[in-house]
């Protein structure tokens, strides 16, 4: 038997590497943005859909981000589970600026919309992986409240976002407000009852 030296990635690493992919899709969605042809303000009312989804858009980013720095905080070291995880969390996060160009160039139309929800859906999903990685499965280091907390929040949410798909497809607005409404739960990293690690 040889034993071989890991030398393992720091979560710090990890985080630093993830920021500049969450900066650089910030960027990508400012790009997109582009000002009306006519110089009013009318003009630029009629933009509503492409500022709409800018807006919430921008919002689920740096939530995202908020909540990424929050969760990697838990541990010390980065297996290499926890890099896989988080690739499949930033590649759902990199889905963001084709669901909000599709979402502002279609006028919120169903299907743009319940596609946006899905990437919402998808992007929970991941950050589910995550949290598993880096806290459900210790349970003799995270207190059982704070993974209890977490995990209902996380499931009630992707119940939610899968909702918001199916019923967009019918009543678009409908969706996209059902999606704004489960951003307010991860504004605040921990849950509801949950102190935020210093």
């Amino acid at each position: 038997m040889v034993d071989v030296r890991v030398n393992k990635a720091t979560p710090a690493r990890l985080s630093a590497f993830s920021d500049g992919v969450f900066a650089v899709l910030i960027t990508v969605l400012v790009l997109d943005l582009r000002p009306p042809d006519l110089p009013s303000f009318q003009a630029l009312v009629d933009l509503w859909p492409r500022w709409l989804s800018y807006a919430v858009s921008y919002l689920f980013i740096a939530i995202l981000w908020v909540n990424h720095h929050h969760v990697l905080r838990y541990r010390a070291h980065a297996s290499l589970n926890l890099a896989w995880y988080n690739f499949a969390h930033l590649f759902s996060a990199s889905l963001i600026p084709l669901a909000t160009s599709w979402l502002a160039q279609t006028r919120l139309a169903p299907q743009p919309v319940a596609f946006y929800a899905a990437v919402f859906f998808f992007a929970n999903v991941t950050y589910i992986a995550l949290c598993w990685e880096l806290i459900y499965q210790f349970p003799d280091d995270v207190p059982s409240s704070v993974r209890r907390s977490m995990l209902v929040r996380s499931i009630t949410t992707l119940c939610l976002f899968g909702a918001a798909a199916l019923v967009a497809l019918r009543f678009p607005l409908w969706g996209l407000a059902i999606c704004c409404c489960c951003l307010g739960f991860y504004v605040k990293p921990s849950p509801p009852g949950v102190r935020a690690i210093d």
